[in-house]
């Protein structure tokens, strides 16, 4: 028992961090990219009704915008992040170095149907990865953040079935249901050594969360969009392996968000959105590690994050009647500050800059490609003591970080 305890202490920054493993795609462990449409304005506008009916992932009311019939989208983001730690002369272990580019590439898929029943009802799923990643020292170990961060894997599946009612042309409700699976993958090294042992924690869940949405346009080219993603509770069962595997689970909620969207006609060919999103990542306090085999508490997780925030302006142009440019920026608060920051993924503040287009082949068939470039803020790591990870390593630095980020999408009616 006092063997398992101390692996288990020394994985407290791997769980505990696992919500950094995605921050260089969105607040927290979240991923943002889950529509090419929306990605080429930095998400701007993607609580409202479109061409595209992938703002039902922000806002189940936007399902109300589709057309008559069965439409059907695919969306596939290609997802390159860079992050390197400039160590400097403090850290314990710099001799054997600083990891590498520690960001790992990432695909996501995403898909979206919507049926209209009538002109009121619409009935609509939609299947996402809504958090997940994965990070490792690009050449191994021995690195210097090995104690911190031997490699991580987050992953998860989100089935949301989902119901709209438009009470009359300005007004439409929507609401549904999300199940969701979450698994998660961490390594720790538990030792300074150049070939250490290394503690892996993992584990899966299914749980169950609501979205709720509600759509108004108070006048002709005016539209409002305001949508709720609930958390989804997860109790993670899964092993602490060192030199054995111990069954073990961990509870922890994801953060609820909700997205406020707008968007305004200026000319027939011409539109403005916008977008402010809140993220719950303070909930995330001091989840706990416990046993499976008499519910004792190994350790407790230290998260302690702030709430994330995300603002974008953004703009579309129709050059005729098949073809749409869009651009936008974007800014978002990291949940992360300087004295939480981890060498899972060290993230800070990021500014998006995007570009994207879409062009129609058939009255039917369209296409959306679009393009971002995430640009981090100056940022410094410094697990020294005091810091909530610090385990007798010094690890410090500045951390040069970016993402560019490629989205493709196809959407049919038939």
């Amino acid at each position: 028992m006092i063997r398992i305890s101390r692996t288990l202490a020394l994985c407290t920054t791997a769980i505990g961090m696992i919500s950094v493993a995605g921050q260089a795609y969105a607040g927290g462990f979240a991923l943002r990219e889950q529509s090419a449409y929306y990605q080429g304005m930095s998400f701007a506008g993607n609580a409202t009704t479109g061409p595209s009916i992938s703002s039902m992932f922000w806002n189940p009311a936007a399902i109300t915008g589709a057309g008559l019939g069965i439409t059907t989208e695919s969306h596939h983001a290609l997802i390159a992040p860079k992050a390197e730690i400039n160590l400097d002369s403090t850290s314990t272990l710099r001799a054997y170095g600083n990891g590498g580019d520690i960001g790992s590439d990432a695909w996501i898929g995403s898909s979206y149907t919507a049926y209209n029943v009538n002109d009121q009802v619409y009935f609509g799923l939609a299947v996402n990865a809504p958090f997940g990643l994965s990070t490792k020292p690009e050449g191994g170990m021995p690195w210097a953040g090995q104690t911190y961060n031997a490699g991580s894997k987050v992953f998860s599946i989100n089935a949301n079935p989902m119901v709209g009612y438009k009470v009359n042309d300005q007004l439409a409700f929507g609401a549904g249901v999300q199940v969701q699976y979450f698994s998660v993958r961490l390594r720790t090294a538990t030792n300074a050594s150049t070939t250490p042992p290394v503690t892996t924690l993992e584990g899966d869940n299914i749980g169950v969360g609501v979205t709720a949405g509600v759509i108004y346009k108070p006048f002709a080219g005016t539209e409002f969009g305001l949508g709720y993603r609930s958390g989804v509770a997860h109790d993670l069962d899964g092993t602490i392996t060192s030199v054995a595997s111990t069954p073990i689970y961990a509870s922890l909620i994801t953060p609820e968000t909700v997205t406020l969207s707008a968007k305004q006609r200026i000319t027939d060919s011409f539109r403005v959105l916008g977008t402010v999103e809140w993220a719950n990542w303070s909930r995330l306090k001091s989840p706990k590690v416990t046993l499976q085999a008499n519910g004792a508490t190994l350790t407790t997780l230290k998260f302690n994050y702030d709430d994330g925030w995300f603002a974008a302006l953004g703009a579309e142009y129709d050059i005729n009647q098949n073809l749409t440019v869009r651009a936008g920026a974007a800014y978002e608060w990291s949940p992360i500050n300087d004295n939480i920051r981890s060498a899972r993924l060290p993230d800070n503040d990021r500014i998006w800059l995007s570009a994207g287009a879409s062009y129609k082949v058939l009255d039917n068939l369209a296409f959306d490609l679009g393009y971002t470039h995430i640009i981090g803020r100056d940022t410094k790591l410094a697990i020294v003591p005091g810091h909530q990870d610090f385990a007798g390593v010094v690890l410090s630095g500045d951390v040069d970080s970016s993402v560019n980020i490629v989205s493709a999408a196809m959407r049919y009616r038939f």
